[in-house]
């Protein structure tokens, strides 16, 4: 395992001159020493640019790479000590289970006896052991997708284990457990581990710590709670939650911070106000759903801006047409500047 150092840009283009040449803008960031990461964003914002940054199949166009504080920039992926699992599985079909598990050992020359122990501690952590004599030939694609799974975990001594969007092939009712597997054998084996997706389900429940990237640039940092209470930037607001956070513009309300361009609120700390309350805002309701445990209520101000708000079953949820107030400061508000960042 290591400590990853990252100090770099990466265009794809000679000579960048503008934001946009860039497929990732500089960067500065650390993955600790057995840590759980997941680069979450949008297809195209560079989460995979980056992982394969990390892993040595891409050398950036400036900056360093650093394992353990040595200068790897340069290195090979095999110099580098890398495990490497893709969106599709790699593995050989005409193997059977154990010794598709078993290959990266045999490769680095493992004792037979250590082999088998960690083939059958993986091959248990991925509910594998009753199909270890199987050809992976025949087996559906879920279960290949956790062979790939197992022959990225199966070696002790790597420096990491870089994931690449690993559970699109899962069928959907699947994810939960993988997901949920891979945290226990996160705790288990304490590996560095890095997690590409675009889905923020599968990062806010596996990673402990969340990069949030848009348009080649690291906007967050952050737990799934400083994520979701204090979101750093616009995107991130936008992005994490469903629905996400609600913005206005920050004149629509005298008392906001100086700097401040515009207003965020997650829906679920918008509430119901009698008329003309401190802090909110008068609004028309234009659509109601009862989702089972909330209603999402959406409503549109006077100059056409929409507000949602998830309140819960036991209040008496207002009808399409009604104008409602709807208290939108309190201590859940964050306000934003001119350049989309968190000021307050």
């Amino acid at each position: 395992m290591a400590r990853i150092d990252l100090d770099l840009a990466h265009a794809y283009r000679p000579d960048p001159q503008a934001d946009s040449d860039y497929a990732l803008l500089p960067l500065k960031m650390s993955f600790e020493d057995g840590g759980a990461y997941a680069l979450l964003g949008p297809s195209g914002c560079g989460k995979t640019t980056l992982l394969n940054i990390v892993s040595g199949l891409l050398t950036p166009s400036r900056g360093t790479v650093r394992f353990d504080g040595r200068d790897v920039t340069a290195a090979s992926p095999q110099a580098r000590n890398i495990a490497q699992v893709f969106q599709f599985p790699v593995i050989y079909d005409t193997m059977t289970v154990a010794e598709n598990l078993a290959f990266p050992l045999r490769n680095r020359r493992v004792p037979e006896e250590r082999i088998r122990q960690r083939v059958g501690q993986i091959a248990e952590m991925l509910e594998l052991s009753a199909q270890l004599d199987q050809r992976a030939a025949g087996l559906p694609a879920d279960a290949k997708q956790k062979i790939s799974l197992g022959r990225g975990l199966v070696r002790p001594d790597v420096s990491a284990v870089l994931f690449d969007e690993p559970l699109t092939v899962i069928d959907p009712h699947l994810k939960w457990q993988l997901r949920r597997k891979l945290k226990q054998i996160h705790h288990e084996l304490k590996l560095t581990l890095v997690y590409v997706t675009h889905d923020q389900v599968e990062a806010l429940t596996f990673a402990d710590q969340v990069v949030v990237m848009t348009r080649g640039r690291a906007v967050q940092i952050g737990r799934a709670s400083e994520l979701f209470e204090r979101p750093a930037h616009t995107f991130v607001g936008h992005f994490i939650g469903s629905p996400g956070m609600n913005f206005l513009p920050a004149s629509v309300l005298p008392g906001a911070p100086p700097a401040a361009a515009r207003l965020g609120v997650r829906p679920e700390y918008l509430a119901l106000a009698t008329p003309d309350a401190p802090g909110a805002v008068a609004a028309r309701v234009t659509q109601v759903q009862d989702v089972g445990t909330y209603c999402l209520l959406t409503a549109a101000l006077a100059d056409g801006a929409v507000l949602r708000a998830r309140l819960s079953g036991e209040q008496d949820v207002p009808k399409v047409g009604e104008t409602v107030w709807l208290a939108i400061v309190g201590p859940h508000t964050c306000w934003y500047g001119a350049n989309e960042e968190l000021i307050a």
